[in-house]
This record gives C-alpha cells, structure tokens and sequence, in this order.
C-alpha cells in the first residue's frame, strides 16, 4: 500500500514546483521588468540650419517647425521673421514642460547658441526643470504646464558680445506667454531673449 502512495507525493510536488515557478515568473515581470523604452526617432531636418524635429514633438511643434522650414527657404532670409519663429519656438519647447520625459529632457536646444549650450542644459536642470518627474514609461502623474498664446512684444538690433564673439547685427526679443491651465499663473510669462550670429544661424546667447 505504501508503495502505492508515492506517485501521488511526486505529483503533489511537481505541481507545488511548476505553481512557484509561475509565481516566480509573475513576480518578475512585475517588480524587475519595465515596458520598453520607446526612442525618439528624427523625421525632419533642416539640414543647413542644423534643425531637427523628433516624433515625440506635439502637433502644435511640428507645425512651428514646419512653418520655419518655409521661412528659411526663402531666398534671402527675412532675418527678423526667422528669429520670431525661433523665439516662438523655443518658448513653446522650452517652457512646456508636459511633453518632456525626464528633467534631462531640456526643450529647445536646437536654438541655443553652441558656447553655451553646456551651462544651459545645467542650469536649466537645477531650475527649471529640477523636479520634473521621470516619464520613460508613460505612467508619470504629475501635473506640468503646456505653453498657450505667444506673443512678441518688439524685435530690436543691438550690439552683444558673448565671451570672444561680438555681434553688431544681433537681435533683442522680448517675449510674453500664457498657459493653457490657470493653475501655472504662478510661472514666468514673459522674457528677453538674445540671439546672435552663429555662421548662417541666430543662435541664443542670453536669456533674461
């Protein structure tokens, strides 16, 4: 009789083994795998210019850009249409913070002037950006501000200088801007931005 009773032991434990290892296995994928990081791909360059537009550019984006491929295939460049395009642009990608998946996800460093490019991005990342939520995963829920109606207030030349580099033809911007939500009345809205000759480009040196 006792004979007979072990195969049922032996079916008993082969059925407890296969149920923990599907606990096991469950339990993985919950706590140590993650979704798969969906990367950012280039759809449209301005090669010239050194301007690229990402697929993770909100609609409103994509349009300024495209709007900006047209002004700078004119021949020549309106200078003063080109850099209220760029200042528009980087307002919008630079202080909508919805769209970005991580504080290191600075907007608008395509316009950046290329010297300072390195402490904006740190700078940016202590202030600004400092407690933006990560986001690679799409489950952020936090709450973060989308940039509405942009308006340049005037566009003058100027002269400005930046480290080694003068430019007499530079351009002086001041900005101003709302928020699609009430709830970020409490955020800058309004800035002087300076841009200067970077080769063909306007590229932003100052920003105050």
């Amino acid at each position: 009789m006792k004979l007979k009773k072990k195969p049922k032991k032996i079916l008993i434990t082969i059925i407890v083994l296969v149920a923990l290892a599907a606990i096991g296995f469950v339990g993985y994928k919950v706590f140590f795998e993650q979704p798969e990081v969906k990367e950012a791909k280039v759809i449209k360059t301005i090669k010239k210019y050194g301007y690229t537009l990402k697929d993770n550019k909100t609609k409103r984006y994509q349009e300024m850009f495209e709007e900006l491929d047209k002004i700078l295939k004119k021949d020549p460049v309106e200078e003063e249409e080109y850099v209220k395009k760029i200042t528009e642009m980087f307002i919008y990608d630079f202080y909508s913070l919805e769209d970005k998946s991580a504080k290191t996800d600075v907007g608008g460093t395509d316009f950046v002037y290329s010297k300072a490019l390195s402490n904006f991005l740190e700078n940016a990342e202590d202030t600004y950006y400092k407690y933006v939520e990560s986001n690679i995963y799409g489950n952020r829920k936090q709450e973060l501000p989308v940039v509405d109606k942009i308006t340049i207030n005037s566009v003058e030349k100027t002269e400005f200088a930046y480290g080694n580099t003068s430019d007499e033809e530079a351009y002086e911007v001041n900005v101003s801007w709302t928020y699609t939500d009430s709830d970020f009345d409490d955020y800058q809205k309004e800035a002087t931005l300076t841009f200067i000759h970077e080769d063909i480009k306007l590229s932003l040196a100052e920003l105050k």
